[in-house]
């Protein structure tokens, strides 16, 4: 089949975590052997050195300078394929949602990588990319957040036709255990872009963990986070972490953290991506709770949730190394079976084509 989609950003992983989940989806989904088309703004920031995959092997690239640039080829292209989606935070996206149901394009789809975020800006009437009148629009909603906040919200408060989860993913090709890399060397780490709403778990469950156990060793990853920002003497921060360099993160790193933003805690039933690329490459990963966590996976034998800063230092401290090691692998065989990029494209392809999803995608979360 033909999929032409409308997303952030497939070229560049810079402060973003798109990039990643549109590259492992898309590659799996054109496995199956399908074509995409992907259209992406060419933003300022995501170009020269912050690109690094300028041209995909596994979809046809548009990069645009404005919507008016490409309108009129890209809804001839849509209008032709089996199938178009807009993502999440596409640039002018109320327009182009506007331009393609004006134009009859159909089957229409919207995929919401950051559902509860993308909720909260509707209910405040500041959303950029997709209006409240939109949401109907689509034949199917599909979300990055599952469980009872597709019925209540999604369908029941914002009146999408149907809404499906379809989670992130990870490429089980991609992310296999790596040597250790000395520049990852920790014994808890953390990777994430800057987020306000998601620092204060970085706060507790990292810097003051490092406040408490000076001896050890700390690793921050990410961008954007500020400038006088004060980190603990044995926190070592890296500003960027590029994908193919991810499986050495979390090869390294004795714990791995894992932080999930106030919105998505809110909603629940919103696991990472970065969730997903640990426990494939079968890192012991501490993480917040939020309500679905312990459907999604298993509390206490495939991830560990603290409550507070002791409780972290002790896991650090006082866990076994074969216990560990045997947490890490109970969460990489439970990713491996149910989180992997052939999974989430088998879900895709049958709510694309109209078909019942796989069993895992529609079972009840409630």
């Amino acid at each position: 089949m033909k999929l032409v989609l409308f997303g952030l950003s497939l070229s560049s992983s810079w402060g973003n975590g798109h990039a990643t989940t549109y590259r492992s989806l898309l590659r799996a989904f054109a496995a199956r052997g399908h074509h995409v088309t992907f259209y992406e703004w060419n933003a300022p920031w995501y170009c020269g050195a912050h690109r690094d995959l300028p041209d995909p092997p596994y979809a046809e690239l548009v990069l645009y300078e404005s919507w008016g640039d490409v309108r009129t080829r890209a809804i001839a292209e849509a209008r032709g394929a089996d199938a178009t989606m807009v993502g999440s935070y596409v640039h002018e996206g109320t327009r182009v949602i506007d331009d393609l149901a004006a134009a009859g394009v159909a089957p229409l789809f919207f995929y919401d990588i950051d559902t509860p975020v993308t909720v909260a800006a509707l209910r405040r009437g500041d959303a950029e990319y997709l209006r409240p009148d939109q949401v109907p629009l689509f034949d199917r909603y599909l979300s990055f957040t599952g469980g009872p906040f597709l019925s209540k919200v999604l369908e029941g408060e914002l009146g999408a036709r149907a809404a499906s989860p379809l989670y992130c993913s990870v490429d089980a090709e991609e992310y296999r255990r790596t040597e250790p890399d000395r520049e990852f060397d920790a014994d808890l780490a953390y990777m994430g872009t800057y987020a306000p709403d998601r620092q204060p778990v970085v706060e507790r469950f990292l810097l003051e963990v490092a406040r408490l156990l000076p001896d050890r060793r700390f690793l921050l990853a990410g961008p954007q986070y500020p400038e006088d920002m004060r980190l603990p003497a044995n926190v070592r921060h890296v500003t960027h972490v590029p994908p193919h360099r991810h499986p050495a993160f979390y090869s390294t790193a004795r714990w791995q953290l894992n932080a999930t933003r106030a919105d998505m805690v809110a909603a629940g039933w919103s696991p990472s991506v970065r969730l997903f690329e640990a426990g494939a490459l079968g890192a012991a990963v501490l993480s917040d709770s939020w309500p679905g966590i312990d459907r999604l996976f298993s509390p206490g034998a495939e991830i560990l949730l603290p409550r507070t800063t002791e409780e972290v230092a002790e896991i650090i401290t006082g866990t076994a190394e074969a216990d560990r090691l045997r947490l890490g692998e109970s969460l990489r065989h439970r990713i491996l079976a149910e989180h992997t990029s052939a999974r989430r494209a088998a879900e895709l392809e049958a709510y694309l084509t109209g078909r019942e999803a796989p069993a895992f995608a529609t079972a009840s979360e409630a």
